[in-house]
């Protein structure tokens, strides 16, 4: 009679044995998408070529055209427009009174002018209302 006993084979996977995501520089991608612009149908080549995904090539061609990917650092120069100095500009004309209708909880109704002090019109707006 044949004693046939099973051993489990056991594999452990480690960390250190896959490798790690691979980071690119924009000098790095710039180069890959312009290669990947020469001749016809290049993006697919040029992805297996440099062992990267037909995607990411994708992702990084769109990016290439919006001009998001640039050689320079994250310094940049923007246009600067320079208003007018407000005391060399002619005074504007007043704005016409403007009459506020407030209605109290009473039922009375409060006519005020715009230019009313917020504060004052706090004061008196308990007063009216027996507060």
């Amino acid at each position: 009679m044949v004693d046939l006993t099973f051993t489990p084979h056991i594999e452990i996977l480690s960390t250190e044995d896959v490798p790690r995501r691979r980071h690119w520089s924009d000098a790095d991608k710039i180069r890959l998408v312009e290669e990947s612009y020469r001749g016809h149908r290049q993006v697919s080549a040029t992805a297996r070529r440099h062992g990267i995904s037909r995607g990411l090539l994708t992702v990084w061609r769109r990016q290439y055209r919006n001009g998001e990917l640039s050689l320079e650092s994250g310094a940049s120069f923007v246009p600067v427009k320079v208003a007018p100095d407000l005391d060399s500009q002619p005074p504007r004309e007043p704005v016409p009174a403007v009459q506020l209708e407030i209605v109290l909880k009473s039922g009375r109704r409060l006519l005020v002018p715009s230019s009313v002090e917020p504060d004052a019109l706090a004061r008196l707006l308990p007063v009216l209302e027996g507060k």
